[in-house]
């Protein structure tokens, strides 16, 4: 059988289950957000007597729900309490396969940029999980430190390591590979809360109550400070997870700059959504955040235009299309990895060359991000030979 049709369907397969699990996940952790946010004191004086410190009304789907929520613990816990924590565990696992699938067996295709840097498949590798576990140890040694107790000292360290991240890793790897290895990183930081710090945390304070006395404080602490900081990661994971579709973005020769910004602005956007949950939005917060996205919309413009040089036929063209693009985007692409044509775009014929003629322009010249990593070799003049066509309307 076809190893790249293999490929291609474990792809598939793992990126469906990645976003089911990715969905029930975020979903939950929202929820439990809003609803933590949305808690009133309850409606019967009894409840109050056996220890609930809120309580949400809802109707959904043609029914009345009630949630409540203890100051504490009940009095007995129940036979069976459910653990939010296997929809993490997968999203991490299913998460990891994936990356290892596209972007460590692809990674001639989708991680290495040799432009950027020339590393050898291993070398690229090597990093890529440098930056996973490295991304976390730094992170947690942070959170666990003196600075840890001090929220504001904490958050402006912790943006700090990020946009350090994000330069190096746009300065390492493809920016396609940079912007998913950024978003991977804040997404493994996210798992390891839930597992070595929320879950322990929710574990003990089981486990005081089964044994009578009162749960050390300093695992919900904990547990309230990682949640904060998994739910203002989420938006910038999110849009990490879908980068590879905006070349404009990852292939600027500023990438490093725009992932930062549009990171901020996904923050300040989900800060104002929990701060309207409560009651009191502040729309200087989200104001700041649209105009953060703004301002990464204005800086991604592209490149003032330079003189290419006069138009050029398609006869000039049509070459270079054959050698460099044809052998990935065919109807049975030859170029080795592909078992079919990347995003199903075809380039076989004038009229389909012609169709796609902007944005060709766009990831050839513009980006620069075709062909990726430069597989088939494209030099600068064959470049600049395609702008010159554009420029001339194509025809």
């Amino acid at each position: 059988m076809d190893a790249a049709f293999v490929a291609d369907w474990l792809n598939l397969i793992l990126r469906w289950a990645h976003l089911v699990v990715g969905v029930a996940w975020i979903g939950a952790s929202f929820y439990f957000i809003w609803l933590d946010n949305h808690l009133k004191p309850p409606l019967d004086p009894a409840d109050a007597t056996k220890g609930i410190g809120g309580e949400v009304w809802a109707v959904h789907g043609g029914g009345f729900y009630t949630a409540k929520k203890f100051i504490l613990a009940p009095d007995k816990l129940p036979p069976e309490l459910h653990w939010f924590k296997w929809e993490a565990y997968t999203t991490l696992i299913t998460g990891f396969f994936l990356l290892c699938l596209v972007y460590y067996y692809g990674a001639e295709v989708a991680l290495i940029d040799p432009s950027v840097m020339p590393l050898s498949k291993p070398e690229a590798i090597a990093i890529g999980l440098g930056f996973l576990v490295l991304g976390w140890l730094v992170y947690d040694g942070l959170c666990r430190s003196a600075f840890g107790e001090d929220d504001a000292i904490l958050g402006g360290l912790l943006f700090l390591y990020c946009g350090v991240a994000a330069w190096a890793l746009c300065h390492l790897f493809s920016g396609r590979g940079a912007y998913l290895h950024f978003g991977a990183m804040l997404g493994t930081i996210m798992v390891l809360n839930v597992y070595f710090v929320i879950i322990p945390g929710q574990r003990e304070l089981v486990k005081a109550k089964e044994e009578g006395r009162t749960p050390d404080p300093k695992y919900g602490a904990m547990g309230r400070q990682r949640s904060v900081h998994n739910t203002y990661f989420t938006l910038p994971v999110l849009f990490t997870m879908i980068s590879n579709h905006y070349a404009g973005l990852y292939g600027h020769e500023w990438n490093w700059v725009l992932l930062i910004l549009i990171s901020v602005a996904g923050a300040l956007i989900r800060v104002w959504f929990v701060q309207r949950h409560k009651g009191n939005p502040d729309p200087l917060v989200l104001t700041g955040g649209l105009v953060v996205l703004a301002l990464t919309a204005i800086l991604s413009l592209p490149r003032p235009a330079v003189d290419i040089g006069p138009p050029a036929s398609f006869a000039e063209v049509q070459p270079i299309f054959q050698a460099r693009c044809q052998p990935c985007h065919a109807t049975r692409p030859t170029q080795e990895g592909f078992a079919a044509p990347p995003k199903g775009v075809i380039l076989a014929t004038p009229e389909e060359i012609r169709a796609r003629a902007a944005m060709i322009n766009q990831q050839v010249w513009v980006s620069r991000v075709m062909p990726p990593g430069n597989m088939t070799h494209i030099t600068e003049a064959e470049r600049r030979l395609i702008a010159r066509w554009f420029k001339g309307g194509a025809q």
